[in-house]
């Protein structure tokens, strides 16, 4: 690519939903000439970011916060084609292809007749507003939108705790709610399995693993990754719990979750116990002790829905055929050592050091000067805000992960590339075709442990996804907990 040139475009008073807007900036960031494109909310904290990447032009520094700010940086003949892709993009709105439906509500309160649920997903600074709007209309709240302070989380939470609600967020990716998905969501089967997460990947994973297996959800809900903090206390997943207790649809329940605060973890583990319904918790990384027999603990994401299919007459589906670890060894030559863990998924990132520990040491969880790796076992979350700086999310966008997919695969250091294909409903139309061509067009490169986190009824479809990864090289793991232990077995012969 010749030498850069960076256009803004601010479009007033325009407000389109985040999800689009990553869309949007995922297709125009893939037209010829372009490096990187960003749509946002011109938010302070959105123009701070901007700067940060020098995507910031003159005419955008005085935008607002209800205004919509388009950067783009690219070879100065691909700008303009740009631009125009975005601004039609616009034009056609998010509706899908032939939706002739009326004009959408464009507040709260006129949306609220006929609904019990609110979708928020405005800026952060904003999002406490609408969604206290859309809790004393009688909402359910899915919370879509970050950056909102935990003390607003708090306040939020216990509103709806006064009015028999329940607020699945902030930052909550996916949830699955009466059959209808939210966020990040996979296309699951109805079934008897209700399960409540701090972990959007988590669930996607576990509740992926079930529908394989025969099984399926009758909810899955989401409550942000900071319900089970100290400071929030479980609020959300504690009222998830109650009415997954009370629901005749659901029969067995499952919880995942990253570390919780250890006095939160023991008060849900109590109501867990007393639930009366079979309830089987993974709290990524802990050491804690059932209370009951009827609260299973489960260390890993696979083995939590290996204990829920279990509980519902279900068993695991079988594991794509694949080399040995002895024989991937062997694939390795001399100097090639190190793990590099590339993710979309921060729970999937999170399992894989905890896993990995035991066998490789610490493992770096950052880089200083993406794409260039440090000399150790490095495992990323690229879904952290720090690698997602004027880019959407790597499960829209893969272009941060190609970098470091390009520049591990060029390390003679390297031994094991961990990637997750996460599908669904937000994800990319094709994420394994994304990847594929860097891993065949670099023969004598490291070994490559993918897995593929989704069903058959996703858009991408499940085996084709796999396929993709398989021709290209890719050594394809059941799940994330075996990809992980696969590639600790590998660099340790």
């Amino acid at each position: 690519m010749s030498a850069l040139s960076v256009r803004t475009v601010t479009r007033p008073n325009s407000y389109f939903d985040s999800v689009f807007l990553m869309r949007v900036a995922a297709e125009v960031g893939a037209h010829p000439g372009i490096r990187t494109a960003s749509l946002v909310m011109a938010t302070e904290a959105n123009k701070q970011v901007l700067a940060t990447a020098n995507l910031l032009g003159d005419d955008a520094r005085d935008a607002g916060p209800n205004d919509l700010v388009i950067a783009v940086e690219g070879e100065e003949a691909a700008l303009e084609p740009a631009l125009a892709l975005a601004e039609e993009a616009f034009r056609s709105g998010p509706r899908p292809p032939g939706d002739t439906a009326p004009l959408r509500p464009r507040t709260v309160a006129r949306a609220a007749a006929g609904a019990n649920l609110a979708m928020i997903s405005t800026p952060g600074r904003y999002a406490t507003a609408e969604a206290l709007k859309a809790l004393r209309g009688g909402l359910h709240v899915f919370l879509f939108s970050d950056n909102v302070p935990v003390e607003d989380e708090v306040l939020l939470k216990q509103e709806a705790q006064r009015r028999d609600l329940l607020v699945m967020g902030p930052d909550c990716g996916t949830a699955v709610v009466n059959g209808v998905p939210l966020g990040f969501a996979n296309r699951l089967r109805r079934g008897e399995v209700g399960l409540v997460g701090a972990s959007g990947t988590g669930l996607q994973q576990v509740s992926a693993l079930l529908d394989a297996g025969g099984a399926g959800v009758s909810q899955v809900i989401g409550v942000g990754g900071r319900d089970l903090s100290e400071e929030v206390g479980g609020i959300s997943t504690l009222a998830a719990l109650a009415a997954l207790a009370d629901d005749p649809a659901t029969r067995i329940i499952g919880i995942v979750a990253k570390p919780p605060a250890t006095p939160v973890a023991e008060k849900v583990l109590a109501q867990a116990a007393g639930i009366g319904k079979p309830v089987v918790v993974n709290f990524l990384g802990t050491d804690l002790e059932s209370p009951s027999d009827s609260v299973r603990l489960a260390p890993t994401l696979e083995a939590t829905a290996a204990a829920i299919l279990r509980a519902s007459g279900g068993a695991m589906p079988p594991a794509p055929a694949r080399p040995t670890a002895a024989e991937l060894a062997g694939r390795l030559g001399g100097g090639r050592r190190l793990l590099r863990g590339l993710y979309a998924g921060g729970t999937f990132a999170y399992e894989a050091r905890i896993l990995l520990k035991p066998a490789l040491g610490e493992i770096a969880h950052s880089v200083e000067s993406p794409p260039r790796l440090p000399a150790r076992h490095t495992v990323l979350d690229l879904g952290d805000d720090r690698f997602t700086v004027g880019r959407p999310h790597p499960m829209i966008d893969p272009t941060t992960r190609l970098e470091l997919l390009r520049a591990a695969l060029n390390d003679p250091e390297t031994g094991v590339i961990l990637l997750d294909i996460v599908l669904g409903h937000g994800a990319g139309p094709d994420p394994a075709g994304a990847l594929a061509p860097a891993i065949a067009g670099a023969p004598g490169s490291p070994v490559v442990i993918a897995f593929v986190v989704g069903t058959e009824d996703d858009p991408q479809g499940l085996a084709a996804q796999r396929r993709t990864m398989a021709e290209a090289g890719a050594i394809i793991a059941s799940n994330s907990s075996d990809a992980a232990l696969l590639a600790g077995e590998v660099l340790t012969r």
